[in-house]
């Protein structure tokens, strides 16, 4: 036998990162019903439908699954398949096929499952091309997105009560859409596969779900078991503490010859005491009970050295490319671990972080001989706000993954760029934390980094803030270690633009422009250093980041942010005023509004707190409470009373 070809793999279409897609899932003739559950359904663009399969009940338990492989129809299983309204019960050109699917119980789904990407409002036919028992004929039919009137759903089920013999397509091989089946790897302890005689079609997508301790899959011949096949696939191990554990492995079945296939943990000689598997092995000869004899007689397992191989590997949706040999590392995976492990200088990321990120540390920072103690404060700083960031990230990266708290609120997509973005921002903290180790200089201490996160709403708006601080201190940075630190420029410089898409994707995510300025915004170190104190760093040990300040400002809260008119600008914010500080300032206090670069307007601020937004101000802008009315951006450090705080103003 030989590898397979991912090129095969059913891939969804990408959708629109600006909108949440929905998953919905419909029962395919559960409880031995000809019916689709629901019958119809109202989806939007880039929504999933999830068909789940179940058995017609017309035969006795005591079938064998192998004889639905010589006549697919016999026990009366199902499929999806598309038609045109007028013509139901006839498959569509180019339309969607699930494959016919068997499944022994009525009430249990089978673990194939068939998953379509809706990808325009057109109205979708779906109906069952059973033809023993007729069951289009008999009302099997599903639509999506019917009208309400015209070509209603009663309407094209009435059609199909009169429509000719069911077909299906030719080739009876799935279309238009995801087949996948899903096998559990050691699920409840158990040494293993759990289905173990697998009966699929080509093109089907096995999927191989790891489940606590250490399992492995590895494709071998039927004479040879427990050893890899040449050109075969293997996950390598993949060590899980908790089920489900979001690592997947999967292959796409090329064609109807057997596939074998084990687990190589030689601890408890999992191979040799039956964790092995078939797919489309025989119902005689060569059959998986033949092959179970065999492994028991078999040598030590083995496994090929370097993983993955002939297959995707994939942990909470982040594709894994490289083991860096044959198992998985618990420093492979984007957890809050990552945060405190930093390679020493010349280490780079591991190929998991390299790959995902799309790249690691360059070849050269181009160091100087000499660093000054302003640009090792300014990288103390960054790397303190990077550790926020990367809290940030790989938090919100596994509540929107599967088993997270917000898993399916937005596409596979987005929750994959999530994972992208925490990796790239690893690579961007190296940065700092290479320079500062090849220097000899210390490295900020640890602190406790909370994240507002009660909500996905509020976990995009608090990583909107970091992202958007961290960007306005790398521009205050670069400006001031030119002349002392050229070497910096071009290391922090070329951060920017991937900093700038990672608050594009967030602004999406919250449903607002993803570029409202046409520059970002420069916000004074010190300024930044206070305002992550204050909101999201706490209990910090050993060296921080001195500034040149000794504390932070106070916070400055907003109480209300009111309209301008009729528009959806924003005309005034009214802020929270703490007693002492009118007192303290009988001047008068104003509000610094800081822009996009080079945008410095300032409004003075009620006996209320109100104060008004200029209006040449667009997309968000830091507000800084200060005691006068007029300076530049680095002026504000001297002037501030409280702040920042971040205000959405309008998009274009």
């Amino acid at each position: 036998m030989r590898g397979f070809s991912l090129a095969l793999l059913p891939l969804s279409l990408l959708v629109s990162i600006s909108e949440a897609s929905k998953s919905y899932n419909v029962t395919v003739g559960k409880g031995g019903q000809l019916k689709f559950d629901p019958e119809t359904l109202t989806a939007s663009v880039g929504d999933t439908i999830t068909y789940q399969f179940f058995a017609r009940v017309s035969y006795t338990r005591s079938h064998r699954l192998e004889s639905v492989r010589t006549n697919p129809r016999m026990k009366q299983n199902h499929a999806v398949a598309q038609s045109s309204f007028n013509e139901p019960c006839q498959p569509l050109a180019g339309g969607v096929f699930s494959g016919f699917t068997p499944n022994l119980s009525p009430d249990v789904a089978s673990p194939t499952t068939f998953t379509i990407t809706v990808n325009d409002t057109k109205p979708i036919w779906i109906y069952c091309p059973q033809t023993n028992g007729d069951h289009c004929q008999k009302g099997m039919v599903h639509s999506i997105n019917a009208p309400s009137s015209g070509n209603t759903f009663e309407a094209y089920k009435s059609k199909a009560a009169t429509a000719p013999t069911s077909k299906s397509p030719a080739d009876g091989l799935p279309v238009g859409g995801l087949r996948l089946l899903s096998v559990e790897v050691g699920a409840e302890g158990k040494l293993t596969f759990t289905p173990n005689n697998i009966t699929e079609l080509p093109g089907t997508v096995v999927r191989y779900n790891f489940n606590p301790k250490n399992h492995s899959v590895v494709q071998s011949s039927f004479n040879d078991p427990c050893h890899p096949l040449d050109k075969g696939f293997t996950s390598g191990f993949i060590p899980t503490a908790v089920s489900p554990s979001g690592a997947h492995f999967d292959i796409v079945v090329p064609d109807t010859k057997p596939i074998w296939f084990y687990c190589a943990q030689t601890t408890g000689n999992h191979c040799q005491t039956g964790m092995v598997g078939s797919i489309n092995a025989p119902a005689a000869g060569n059959t998986l009970e033949a092959f179970i004899e065999l492994a028991k007689k078999a040598g030590p397992s083995t496994i090929p050295p370097q993983a993955p191989l002939g297959g995707i590997l994939s942990v909470n949706g982040t594709i894994i490319t490289s083991l860096d040999g044959n198992q998985l590392k618990p420093g492979q995976g984007l957890d809050k671990g990552t945060i405190t492990d930093i390679p020493p200088p010349g280490g780079n990321m591991s190929s998991y972080v390299w790959n995902t990120a799309g790249g690691g540390q360059p070849d050269s920072y181009n160091w100087a001989t000499g660093i000054s103690d302003n640009a090792t404060s300014f990288l103390q700083l960054l790397e303190f706000l990077d550790n926020i960031l990367l809290t940030a990230l790989i938090e919100g990266h596994a509540a929107l993954s599967e088993g997270g708290k917000w898993h399916n609120i937005y596409p596979k997509t987005i929750v994959d760029t999530i994972g992208t973005l925490s990796a790239q921002a690893l690579v961007h903290r190296a940065t700092a934390t290479d320079s500062l180790q090849h220097y000899g200089k210390p490295l900020v201490g640890t602190c406790t980094y909370t994240i507002p996160s009660d909500n996905v709403d509020q976990w995009l708006e608090s990583t909107l803030h970091i992202l958007l601080l961290e960007t306005g201190v790398m521009i205050d940075v670069i400006a001031l270690s030119a002349a002392t630190d050229s070497w910096l420029v071009p290391a922090l410089a070329t951060q920017i633009g991937a900093k700038a898409r990672m608050t594009a994707v967030v602004n999406m995510m919250q449903n607002h422009i993803a570029a409202a300025a046409p520059r970002e915004a420069m916000v004074p170190s010190q300024l930044a250093w206070s305002y992550a104190s204050q909101h999201w760093a706490s209990n910090c040990q050993g060296q921080i980041a001195n500034v040149g300040v000794d504390k932070a400002w106070p916070k400055l809260e907003v109480v209300s942010a009111n309209g301008l008119g009729s528009t959806t600008r924003t005309g005034s914010v009214t802020f929270k005023l703490e007693g002492g500080w009118t007192s303290s300032n009988p001047g008068g206090l104003w509000i610094a509004w800081i822009g996009a670069w080079g945008t410095l307007r300032f409004t003075p601020v009620a006996a209320d707190g109100s104060a008004n937004v200029p209006t040449e101000l667009y997309g968000h802008v830091w507000a800084v409470l200060v005691n006068k009315g007029e300076g530049k951006v680095r002026d504000l450090v001297g002037i501030t009373v409280a702040g920042l705080e971040l205000v959405w103003v309008s998009q274009p």
